[in-house]
């Protein structure tokens, strides 16, 4: 079982940038497929991001060039840094492991306005 725990959202203007960061337990997580999700108010969950074990990484074309997907091994933490945040990047923001199975965090609220 692995437990995510999500942390770093907030309100912030536009322009504005935020870290979101992703508490993962377990002694295997350099293992796990780490990836950020939204769920915007009346809309699907959608993948913001993703990290793999070799470190690759996967931006859906609405963040590429704003947010960067990292993670710590020795910390057992991913992290989302999203930058230039806009008004349409409001949304619940969770965190997902894959290994064998998917995980997921409940969620840290991102709101971008003015």
């Amino acid at each position: 079982q692995v437990q995510l725990v999500e942390s770093g959202g907030g309100l912030v203007q536009p322009g504005e940038s935020l870290r979101l960061s992703c508490q993962a337990s377990g002694s295997i997580f350099s293992r796990y497929v780490m990836g950020w999700y939204r769920q915007a108010p009346g809309k699907e969950r959608e993948l913001v991001a993703r990290i793999y074990s070799s470190e690759n990484t996967y931006y859906a074309d609405f963040v590429k060039g704003r947010f960067t997907i990292s993670r710590d091994n020795a910390k057992n933490t991913a992290y989302l840094q999203m930058n230039r945040l806009q008004p349409e990047d409001t949304a619940v923001y969770y965190c997902n492991a894959e290994y064998i199975r998917d995980y997921w965090g409940k969620g840290t609220l991102v709101t971008v306005s003015s």
